[in-house]
């Protein structure tokens, strides 16, 4: 048995389960909510909740602390809703809750984290999992919607990364721009990949960085580029305009590699 607290950590996996179900997937798991007061947040996470056949008990706030004993410190702000989750062994391990692992790993001191803005084709997706494996990325976040993020079970990723992605820590979330906002917190410097920005040869990498890849066709996003602290771009001598985004990350992820190892 294992807890979730917090609102986005709850509405993440709700969100997961949701598409799980209209992918006909077969969850093996349970899951029940305990909430204390039923404000509008947690209205609306009960309503989604009910949508996936969870069922929830309203109980006291001294009772979510209880549940919250065994959990460490910095996740024990249940914010007055719990989810409690039971028979998921047979999940991949390495795709992990984003609020959890940042909690987890804020205190290192060299971090790189890959983020995939909306990159559909789960052969590119594979390819960038092999090489954060290769360059030792710890984290790759990737959205919920518009994106391959099914790493688990898509049998393409899993073939192209050679079989990194039951290895390298991944999470899909539901807003890109509140989780790049949240690494900005823990003083990564964020790195948007694109043509026309300073070349990476001339960069000197923060030792918290984060890369962040744009789709196959229009790049990053208007409002994750607002997020970025530099646009990095790789010097190349070619015809064509551009290279692929799988190429593109595993050039930079090694940039990063090389100065910080």
């Amino acid at each position: 048995m294992k807890y979730l607290t917090g609102f986005h950590s709850i509405e993440e996996r709700i969100i997961a389960l949701l598409k799980d179900s209209k992918n006909q997937s077969k969850e093996s798991g349970e899951y029940k909510i305990f909430y204390s007061k039923p404000g509008p947040r947690i209205k609306k996470i009960l309503e989604e909740a009910k949508k996936t056949g969870i069922t929830s008990e309203q109980v006291s706030n001294q009772k979510l602390d209880e549940i919250c004993l065994s959990l460490q410190e910095s996740l024990r702000d249940h914010r007055g809703i719990v989810m409690s989750v039971s028979g998921e062994d047979n999940k991949a391990q390495n795709l992990v809750n984003f609020d959890s692992w940042l909690l987890e790993n804020s205190s290192k001191q060299k971090s790189t984290v890959v983020i995939l803005d909306k990159v559909t084709d789960p052969h590119n997706v594979g390819a960038i999992i092999r090489s954060c494996d290769q360059f030792g990325a710890d984290l790759i976040i990737l959205p919920e919607h518009n994106s391959a993020s099914n790493i688990s079970d898509n049998e393409i990723i899993g073939r192209t990364s050679a079989g990194a992605s039951a290895w390298v820590n991944a999470a899909v979330v539901n807003n890109l721009v509140r989780v790049t906002e949240q690494l900005k917190a823990n003083n990564y410097w964020i790195y948007g990949a694109d043509a026309g920005g300073e070349s990476c040869c001339n960069i000197e990498f923060a030792e918290k960085s984060v890369i962040i890849m744009g789709s196959e066709g229009k790049g990053i996003s208007p409002l994750l580029r607002k997020q970025c602290d530099c646009i990095v771009s790789i010097p190349t001598c070619g015809k064509i305009d551009s290279l692929n985004v799988s190429v593109a990350t595993g050039v930079l992820l090694y940039e990063l590699y090389k100065r910080n190892k």
